[in-house]
């Protein structure tokens, strides 16, 4: 059967054929009404010709239907019409791993990070009763999100009821098969079948792990597992033969992933991997500890050829100066020189070093590996290598810093303090930490760390237990005790304390405290952090970074300050230079950006630049006033106050001046007040409201012991939406301004939800919850919240709704600008569909759910702080950075 463009199944329209197999054929469709691209499958006529199939495959589909996984393709709907059984499925772009294996094997980070994603949506399937039973390259999508596993359980779903086959029942077909569940025959595609599928025996979970394993040697080597010139030599194969090793075609892979295969691939399932989970830990655990180099194991002659060609890449030269420097540095009689190199973020990312959504770069202690912060997650990069992997454990995690002995990882995600090993896929919580800024790891595991922007220093043992105060701020001099840095003693450690209202007043300084509480003094003059390597304190003045040679023992400064370099970015949200140093002389730094920030600007619905407004800065929580003509907006440098822009003139107004670290200012409905929080004091946030002209008293509308952050002012004027909790908690919140002590949660859960934004009308308000492990945009009724109706399908952030209702506008995660037509004129929600718009940089300043743009009245243009080169940030690494000095 082949369908003809504008045919209909049910409300589907054909557009055109995508593809064919053996289990029918697909067609990309309309689906007339909701508005939206979808897949249409098409079942073969002998799938479908008896009844008993097509309930059983009804009731199959069902259950298949309620998988939602990241890494599953959607089953939507299930049809017939006239004689025509049909799937309709989630529309995916991209490309089949089948068709991406044609061009040779996969680098060695994708095959590991495809494998995590294949064994994690298999995981779900199987803690679900659902085993894929035709699990192979063809029934694998690679998208810009990751891979799509497709036809989940369909292969049971459309087979006949049959008797378990011998092996001699089974057909011989000599060349290639197709991809067919034939009638009497067994489920399944010959070339990735476990042996007792071949003997017609039940499939469970561990049939689905064999063929992964037969995949995963395939996305390796660019070899099938096992192959033969017939049906009957493939069998053959499979239940009798091993596949060489992986090392034989890939030299440099791990050792490790050989072991994970070979285990996936024993013929007894008993001996299998028992689960895919244990699959998916034990590929994150080669992925994460990829360093190791296999080259020791291949004979004398391939591994002079190899080091060869490793060894004329530049930049090995660089890696093998990290290596040599230790020993150099003992001999003293070489002479050592800097060398530098740059790093660049992870493919289809971009580094996020600062602000609260990820944070500043952490070299290892031995120089040989960094974390860091890069699309919505923490990585980590083997130096040695270049091997580049997410930091499985850690999703949401921010301000990374190591463990001694650089075996384990400290970071905050959450609202909490969390520590994992970096070769472990599994994170311990050790404690609160609301806001964090920054921790550090001593010498004798005990943990110091801040655990939000006004408070003092705690410490806690790295095994877990209480913790407790080691510092407190002293209210006269300073708010806030960060970014802490241990000496090499282990007992005494570095910070930074400073005052919101005057962060770069005399009164800022690095001190030290002692683990035994005798010791808290103040060292040196600092607006930023501090770090201790190689008989140096590295510190900036400006953007250039100095070396002011120190003396750990007794904590005095000895000698005159020397620059190492120039241009490293400094982030004044939090007041951290963006650099990082190991203990064997090497470092790496942000290079600082011309004009640091964003450039509010206009865009229209294609993503033309229309005209700018003002100068670059460091911009954040652009809002529109109600008619257009004015905007607010939160300046980060020096005292994040509210600002006012007149748009048609470019001229910009200060609104507050106390410095009291303003946050998300909202205008009224008719544009004469603005609300906005401030954190005054380290106990509470206040709202408070004031005119929009800075003219006559401000009035406190609501005090809270926890963070709250207004997100939008209902039109009819009669309430404010607000998240508040911590952090990695926070719930969204209405407040009636009639009774402000009245307030209510609207939408309550143990996940992060934010940025709530009602619509016109006030029926509706958009949010973003992290439920799912990943920022998704959902609608609710107001006042009564509980239904909620899913937007955004692949993740999504900063929802806005046009001024008519009609149109609700989100930022997906891969910073595309979408918008979504939407009816919310009924007593349901309804998405009509959905549509990229363009892709958009944005500064967002201090953390990814500040909102970075704002729709005008007509919604057909947008007011976006545009970051330009901002969002892709650039990394020098140096090593023997301190040669010239130690000479």
């Amino acid at each position: 059967m082949t369908l003809a463009a504008g045919t209909r199944l049910g409300p589907y329209e054909i557009l055109s054929p995508l593809g064919a197999g053996g289990m029918g054929e697909v067609y990309k469709a309309r689906d007339t009404r909701l508005e939206r691209t979808v897949a249409v499958k098409v079942l073969p006529t002998h799938m479908s010709a008896s009844p008993e199939v097509r309930q059983r495959f009804e009731r199959e589909a069902r259950t298949i239907s309620q998988l939602s996984h990241p890494h599953i393709c959607a089953l939507y709907d299930v049809g017939r019409e006239g004689e025509t059984e049909y799937l309709v499925m989630e529309y995916l772009e991209g490309e089949t791993l089948s068709d991406r294996l044609a061009k040779g094997p996969l680098p060695l980070e994708q095959t590991l990070r495809y494998g995590v994603e294949i064994a994690d949506a298999l995981d779900k399937a199987h803690r679900q009763g659902i085993v894929h039973r035709d699990l192979k390259p063809a029934n694998v999508m690679i998208t810009k999100s990751g891979v799509k596993l497709l036809d989940f359980g369909l292969a049971k779903a459309m087979a006949p009821p049959m008797q378990q086959l011998e092996m001699t029942s089974l057909p011989t077909v000599m060349g290639t098969a197709q991809n067919l569940t034939q009638e009497g025959t067994i489920l399944g595609t010959f070339q990735y079948m476990a042996p007792e599928q071949l003997e017609g025996k039940e499939a469970d979970a561990r049939t689905d792990i064999f063929a992964f394993g037969c995949l995963l040697y395939e996305m390796a080597t660019g070899r099938k597992a096992f192959s033969g010139s017939s049906q009957a030599s493939l069998i053959s194969a499979i239940m009798t033969s091993e596949p060489a090793a992986i090392s034989t075609f890939q030299p440099l892979s791990p050792s490790a992933l050989d072991r994970v295969v070979k285990t996936c691939i024993v013929k007894d399932p008993e001996d299998r991997w028992q689960s895919a989970r244990d699959v998916s830990k034990e590929l994150r655990w080669v992925a994460e500890g990829s360093q190791e180099a296999p080259l020791a194991a291949l004979p004398a002659s391939r591994r002079r050829l190899r080091e060869w060609i490793a060894w004329t890449s530049a930049g090995l030269i660089l890696l093998a100066a990290l290596y040599l420097a230790s020993d150099l540095r003992r001999i003293r009689r070489v002479r050592l020189h800097p060398v530098h190199s740059s790093i660049v973020a992870p493919e289809g990312t971009t580094f996020r070093l600062t602000g609260d959504d990820g944070g500043p770069l952490a070299l290892s202690p031995d120089g040989e590996r960094l974390a860091f912060g890069a699309g919505g997650k923490l990585w980590l990069q083997s130096l040695r290598t270049g091997a580049v992997v997410p930091l499985i454990g850690a999703e949401n995690g921010k301000f990374p810093f190591w463990s001694p002995d650089g075996l384990s990882l400290g970071f905050f995600a959450d609202g909490k303090l969390k520590i994992k090993e970096a070769a472990d896929g599994s994170a311990q919580t050790l404690c609160d930490a609301a806001n964090a800024r920054g921790g550090t790891w001593g010498r004798n595991d005990v943990i110091v760390f801040a655990p939000d922007v006004r408070s003092g220093l705690f410490r806690i043992p790295a095994s877990g237990g209480k913790s407790e105060p080691l510092t407190r701020v002293d209210p006269r001099q300073h708010t806030t005790h960060r970014w802490p840095w241990f000496l090499p003693d282990g007992r005494h450690v570095l910070y930074l304390a400073a005052n919101h209202g005057s962060p770069r007043s005399p009164l800022a300084g690095i001190y030290s405290a002692s683990l035994d509480g005798t010791q808290d003094r103040r060292l040196m003059s600092s607006y930023g952090n501090v770090q201790y390597a190689s008989g140096f304190l590295l510190a900036l003045r400006e953007t250039s970074l100095m070396a002011l040679p120190f003396d750990p023992r007794t904590l005095t400064l000895a000698g005159q300050p020397v620059r190492v370099a120039g241009d490293v970015n400094f982030d004044s949200g939090v007041w951290r230079g963006g650099f990082s140093a190991s203990e064997n002389g090497a470092l790496t730094y942000q290079i600082a950006h011309e004009g640091a920030g964003g450039q509010l600007a206009w865009f229209d619905s294609a993503g033309r630049r229309i005209s700018t407004i003002g100068e670059v800065s460091e911009a954040y929580s652009p809002r529109l006033s109600t008619d257009g003509k004015r905007a607010s907006v939160v300046l980060g440098d020096p005292n994040n106050d509210v600002w006012i822009y007149e748009l048609d003139r470019g001229v910009k107004t200060r609104l507050t001046t106390e410095g009291l670290v303003a946050l998300s200012p909202l205008w009224s409905p008719d544009s004469s007040k603005i609300v906005f929080a401030t954190q005054p004091g380290s106990e509470e946030f206040v709202l408070t409201m004031m005119a929009s002209d800075g003219a006559g008293e401000r009035k406190v509308l609501h005090r809270s012991k926890q963070r709250i952050e207004p997100s939008d002012w209902s039109r009819d004027g009669r309430y404010l939406l607000y998240s508040k909790g911590s952090i990695g908690a926070t719930d969204i919140w209405a407040l009636p301004l009639a009774e402000p002590d009245k307030e209510f949660p609207l939408v309550q859960s143990p996940f992060l939800e934010m940025s709530g934004q009602f619509s016109p009308d006030t029926r509706w308000v958009s949010y973003v919850s992290r439920e799912t492990g990943r920022d998704e945009v959902y609608v609710t009724p107001f006042p009564g919240g509980g239904a909620r109706w899913q937007i955004s399908g692949g993740g999504g952030r900063q929802p806005r709704w046009s001024r008519n209702g009609k149109s609700l506008f989100f930022v997906s995660l891969d910073n595309e600008l979408t918008v979504a037509a939407v009816d919310g004129s009924g007593s349901r929600f309804e998405v009509l569909g959905t549509k990229p718009l363009f892709r958009v940089n944005m500064f967002i300043g201090p953390r990814i759910g500040v909102p970075g743009y704002d729709v005008a009245p007509d919604g057909q243009s947008f007011l976006i702080n545009s970051a330009g080169d901002a969002s892709a940030p650039r990394v020098e690494l140096v090593v023997n950075w301190d040669a010239n000095l130690l000479r």
